[in-house]
């Protein structure tokens, strides 16, 4: 079970540049919200366990962070002008006050790249360091969205 973990989250990694490489060029609405889906599914899975309604698994949550470090990473490259109409949650704010935004955007790289260092190779040890690591990412997420997303 273990490995199919590690395998799960090279996958989501891997599959998510190569996502962001294909349709970047024609459709960046859909790759931000693409990059938003994993790492909802990420968020959902680090929360279910700090929450503790998933178990806990090192793997696990190595996976969560290194699914929102990836997206950190390349999520700030689908906002180009123009892209602000159509079916999109971004506000206007983003590209009104682009250096506000990119300040978000760094944040939540930085809280990533710690989460990253933090969790090892193996993954937090338990689930005392995996909310050390993760809750500083879910604070710039919390933090982005009260100004650059719309409210659903």
């Amino acid at each position: 079970m273990r490995i199919a973990f590690k395998f799960m989250a090279i996958g989501m990694v891997a599959g998510l540049g190569f996502v962001g490489s294909v349709q970047a060029a024609d459709d960046p609405i859909t790759t931000r919200q693409d990059i938003m889906s994993s790492v909802g599914a990420a968020a959902g899975l680090g929360g279910g366990m700090m929450k503790g309604e998933v178990a806990y698994s090192p793997v696990a949550g190595k996976a969560a962070i290194a699914a929102m470090n990836a997206a950190a990473v390349s999520f700030g490259s689908f906002f180009p002008a123009g892209s602000d109409t159509g079916d999109t949650g971004a506000l206007p704010a983003i590209w009104e006050n682009a250096d506000g935004f990119a300040a978000e955007l760094a944040k939540f790289s930085a809280a990533t790249g710690k989460a990253m260092e933090a969790s090892g190779k193996d993954g937090p040890a338990d689930l005392d360091a995996f909310k050390a690591a993760m809750g500083p990412v879910f604070g710039t997420c919390k933090s982005c969205h009260e100004t650059y997303r719309k409210k659903n």
